[in-house]
């Protein structure tokens, strides 16, 4: 049985499929296993805690894990430390986020494409057929990570805060969360994954698109990120490779990144919300 999971900061989505490509179970999510910003302690917690997972994990011969955080050494191989101690039968692979991001969204394996990815966090990379190449290391969510989830949840309450609201925005983002300071204050400096708490707010955005201020919002976002990640490879855009986008923030704002993509001159290829279901094909193909 092969085990294939998109590990995000906020959610993972783990997929079995057996040796002839079938999907053995509905798919199971547990907690995100962001092995940069989570510790040790939790990651086995939310690991051993899920019942659908031990229950099948002596059947587990290969495990692929694709993760937010697990683009550095030290985060990627602790995560992959624990995950042998829980399916201790399976050769374990655990890749940053990015290349699921990459094996989803291409159209075939030895597509150039700029990668690029929206949700919790954001991240850009260039795949050039066979290899992936970033040349600007994230420095994670305080930083860095324009665009992405927890990029909008902060603007939403700074903008909150400092009365940059219209009225009407105003008063519905109040009734939807709670924007108690110290509560604020406790879930940013006192919790164990501030980046998911602020992305939790940028669903708000979305449901709240006919607002010229949500509208100005979200395009400077991408614009910014635009400008940041995407255009670091110009020359590779030169020549015409399309840039493809993963996850939520990007699938629910495919218009606006389109918008900011004719500003700038660059071609925007496939949107995938997850990128855990391009993954399954990906795998089943190359069993």
């Amino acid at each position: 049985m092969i085990l294939i999971t998109d590990g995000g900061s906020t959610k993972c989505d783990w997929i079995a499929i057996d040796k002839n490509g079938k999907q053995t179970a509905d798919k199971i999510r547990t907690k995100g296993l962001n092995p940069a910003i989570v510790a040790e302690k939790k990651l086995k917690k939310t690991i051993k805690g899920n019942d659908e997972l031990m229950a099948i994990a002596n059947d587990v011969t290969h495990v692929y894990f694709y993760g937010a955080g697990c683009g550095t050494e030290k985060p990627r191989l602790l995560l992959k430390e624990i995950l042998e101690i829980y399916f201790p039968k399976a050769l374990v692979e655990v890749k940053e986020d990015t290349y699921a991001a990459v094996r989803a969204c291409i159209n075939s394996n030895d597509e150039a494409a700029v990668v690029c990815i929206l949700g919790t966090g954001s991240n850009c990379s260039y795949y050039d057929g066979k290899d992936l190449h970033q040349r600007v290391n994230s420095l994670g969510f305080i930083l860095m990570d324009d665009a992405s989830g927890n990029y909008f949840g902060k603007q939403l309450i700074r903008d909150y805060y400092f009365n940059k609201m219209p009225d009407t925005i105003r008063v519905a983002f109040a009734h939807k969360h709670n924007l108690d300071a110290d509560f604020i204050k406790y879930n940013l400096y006192k919790q164990t994954n501030p980046s998911a708490y602020l992305a939790d707010h940028a669903e708000f955005m979305f449901i709240n698109k006919d607002s010229e201020y949500i509208q100005n919002l979200i395009i400077k976002g991408i614009r910014l990120f635009a400008e940041n990640m995407i255009l670091q490879f110009k020359k590779e855009l030169d020549s015409g490779v399309p840039v493809h986008f993963a996850g939520s923030i990007a699938f629910f704002g495919k218009d606006e990144i389109k918008q900011v993509a004719d500003e700038l001159g660059f071609k925007v290829g496939n949107f995938v919300r997850r990128p855990i279901e391009g993954l399954v094909g990906y795998h089943i193909n190359n069993l």
